[in-house]
């Protein structure tokens, strides 16, 4: 049986029920959800809920403004058994003239609770007009982002998605096929880098007029670099697909977010005769910290969050990018041999790089090169409508 997609209610499917998320409460059982969703046991790495919170805020996530959110809740009787979002970005549809709805927060409890969320967020885009569905995207791919379809044993990285293998059946059976799959590549701190990245590294950093620094954590200082890393990331993304360039308000929410837990020595710019060039940020692994805190910081989880020095050993690098005119310098390598020697001098066992895309054939090369080794899959699905 089914009905038509109202306001409060959308379909039905076998004994499963979709609802609009309109009040507080509802808000707060489709936060709550994964908690009781993933085992003890599960690679899953609950995040903060304060943040959790945030991300879906408009007044605290300035992604808000140009994007509008509608969530949904699938129920079995009186049980939660899924959740998910429909993301109109306006923003993403004038960017790259399209007309596409994003999916994103996916849980459910079995195949029956994935099909009626995501035949709701379906109905919700030829509504809008839309022409496809794509996703999962939390909520954008400035976020977490994308659906793990390989080495479901390991836990991610800071920022990055979790996910059971029956979610690729469950969204593969709705109609949805890959269009895009971004890789995360694995890096062991422990071995030395390749002799080609050394020797690469060695020639380019004898020429004086390159060099290679961290941030400058001093108000000022910090301020100054989060233009250079702004004016970095605008440029050498602008090709990408799928790229939307971060707003300003975008750009400071991240920094003020990013701030307190980054270590200096692993945020570096890359300068050519004092311009800016490029640049490199690997964040310490913090979801190593928030596995042990169950998505609080109160009562206990502060001690954790306060020991995360003792108990960070991992990295995850987040940003490589050099602007078009300096690409031939070499700089990747030397950004690279950078992180891998002030991370291994910091104490780091292991790092990612994630992400990259499929056929970034350039930049997956280098990372290859430097020792990298593709270890994890997350796909991006797309389903037309209408």
């Amino acid at each position: 049986m089914s009905v038509s997609v109202t306001q409060r209610q959308s379909p039905v499917q076998d004994d499963v029920r979709v609802t609009r998320v309109e009040s507080a409460r509802d808000r707060t059982r489709f936060i709550d959800l994964p908690y009781g969703l993933y085992p003890p046991a599960s690679p899953w790495v609950p995040p903060l809920r304060r943040d959790e919170y945030h991300r879906l805020s408009p007044r605290h996530n300035p992604f808000h403004a140009h994007a509008d959110l509608a969530l949904w809740l699938a129920w079995r009787g009186r049980r939660v058994v899924g959740r998910i979002a429909a993301i109109d970005d306006r923003l993403h549809n004038d960017t790259h003239r399209e007309r596409i709805t994003w999916f994103g927060f996916f849980e459910a409890a079995d195949g029956a609770a994935g099909r009626v969320l995501l035949d709701a967020v379906e109905r919700h885009a030829v509504a809008r007009g839309h022409t496809a569905v794509r996703g999962p995207a939390n909520p954008s791919l400035h976020d977490s982002v994308g659906l793990l379809v390989d080495a479901f044993e390991h836990a991610p990285f800071v920022l990055m998605p979790y996910n059971p293998p029956a979610y690729v059946v469950y969204i593969e059976s709705a109609g949805y096929r890959k269009v895009k799959d971004l890789l995360a590549w694995d890096i062991d701190m422990r071995e030395p880098l390749a002799a080609r990245i050394t020797r690469v590294h060695e020639r380019f950093a004898a020429r004086r007029r390159i060099r290679v620094r961290p941030v400058d954590m001093s108000p000022a200082g910090f301020r100054r670099d989060l233009e250079h890393l702004t004016l970095v990331y605008r440029s050498a993304w602008s090709d990408n697909w799928g790229f939307v360039p971060p707003t300003d308000a975008e750009i400071q929410h991240l920094a003020v977010g990013l701030k307190p837990v980054l270590d200096p020595e692993l945020a570096l710019f890359a300068e050519v005769d004092g311009e800016m060039a490029g640049c490199a940020l690997a964040l310490p692994d913090l979801n190593q910290v928030l596995k042990r805190m169950n998505g609080r910081l109160l009562p206990f989880g502060i001690v954790h969050f306060l020991r995360r020095r003792s108990i960070v050993n991992r990295a995850r690098v987040l940003l490589l990018g050099v602007l078009p005119a300096f690409r031939r310098l070499g700089l990747y390598p030397m950004l690279i041999a950078e992180l891998h020697r002030r991370g291994r001098a910091r104490g780091y066992l292991h790092g990612e790089l994630s992400w990259t895309l499929e056929d970034n054939h350039l930049v997956n090369a280098g990372i290859v090169a430097a020792g990298g080794r593709h270890h994890k899959t997350y796909r991006i699905y797309e389903k037309p409508v209408g």
